[in-house]
């Protein structure tokens, strides 16, 4: 599908924009390696992305977005604090019958600074909104940390934690592993014969007895693993208060405000959740001052756990009201530990977004 010259002037007068607000230009390659970013996006776009092989520079992928490769830039030696804009085409397989393009237009804004991340969050958040226009929004905001600071303040042991965080993005396997470890599911038989073989013959016998056919675990993998299993079957019941205060999270859909206050409830049964709780109310508080209205914002706690794997706190979506079956037009959220990967141990708060020029041009002609 060919962009249209209409899209490439709108993503030019949104980049001139990000620009003039104080953003560094910047370009990377459309052409990626693929191994690291497939694994830093999650299973979102890993199945969507279009990967080749090079006979030199092994297994590449086309741009699915520009986040993780302006990271990788800046973490490679780039003054702080930064901002930078991008321009340029993004590729994205769809499903059979599904009308998305497959290449479009992304036009960003990220903004790495530690001095203060509610302030930068709400920075990225009222600039991207002001590309709108007099165009009505639906803006809905969400945070990845709250949950995962919900997590952290279980009773339980720490490789139930483990899990639940890995499968944050994954809200179904989220939600039967919160039922088989909250005790509301049965442990799978499979795991239950293992663990009485374990208990009757040793887990020597029971290694030896499987063969030497183990797949690509070794024997001590494999060990670690049975161990684990034992550990998890002692494990007694994460409280019932507490798999209530995580439903509760996933259901949460107030404006801002209201949010905050049940929030603040649910840290009488999980204390943990107070300083993630700290972070959202300074962020509301920048957003005010930048203009935008609390009140109007919709929070939504299970905002971004179909996004982007690199998320780990704010997330936001821009939606156009008169259109409300339509893709968010602007997205966007925090990313700090995705820093700390790609720093090979240094690290920086930061947050950006994206506007689809395509998606905005479509609601600016639709008004005129």
């Amino acid at each position: 599908m060919t962009i249209s010259q209409r899209d490439r002037a709108v993503a030019a007068r949104l980049f001139a924009a990000f620009q003039d607000a104080g953003a560094v230009p910047v370009e990377t390659d459309i052409l990626q390696p693929a191994e690291t970013l497939l694994d830093l996006y999650g299973e979102t776009i890993r199945h969507r992305a279009y990967v080749t092989a090079d006979p030199v520079r092994g297994e590449q992928m086309l741009r699915p977005d520009f986040t993780v490769p302006v990271v990788q830039m800046h973490m490679a030696g780039g003054a702080e604090p930064a901002r930078y804009a991008y321009a340029g085409e993004v590729f994205r397989k769809q499903e059979a019958g599904v009308e998305r393009p497959r290449e479009f237009l992304q036009v960003g804004y990220e903004v790495f600074d530690g001095a203060d991340p509610a302030a930068a969050d709400a920075e990225v958040f009222a600039l991207l909104r002001a590309q709108f226009g007099a165009i009505p929004t639906r803006p809905v905001i969400g945070d990845i940390a709250i949950l995962r600071a919900a997590i952290s303040g279980l009773s339980t042991t720490d490789e139930r934690k483990a899990a639940l965080r890995r499968h944050i993005w994954r809200p179904r396997r989220f939600r039967a592993l919160l039922d088989r470890f909250g005790g509301r599911l049965p442990v799978p038989e499979g795991r239950r014969a293992l663990a009485r073989a374990v208990a009757d013959r040793g887990v020597a016998e029971v290694l030896a007895a499987h063969g030497p056919d183990m797949g690509l675990r070794s024997p001590a993998e494999v060990l670690a693993r049975v161990e684990t299993l034992q550990a998890d079957l002692a494990a007694p019941p994460i409280p019932a208060a507490e798999v209530a205060v995580l439903e509760d999270i996933s259901r949460l859909r107030e404006s801002a405000p209201m949010a905050l206050e049940r929030l603040r409830d649910l840290a009488v049964d999980i204390p943990e959740l107070t300083p993630a709780l700290d972070g959202l109310e300074a962020r509301l508080d920048a957003l005010a001052a930048l203009g935008q209205t609390p009140e109007t914002l919709e929070f939504d706690g299970t905002y971004g756990r179909a996004s982007l794997e690199y998320y780990d706190g704010f997330v936001f979506g821009i939606f156009a009201r008169a259109r409300p079956h339509m893709a968010p037009v602007a997205s966007g959220g925090r990313y700090d530990a995705l820093t700390a990967v790609l720093g090979q141990g240094r690290a920086i708060p930061a947050v950006g977004g994206v506007i689809r020029p395509g998606l905005l041009a479509q609601l600016e002609e639709a008004r005129t």
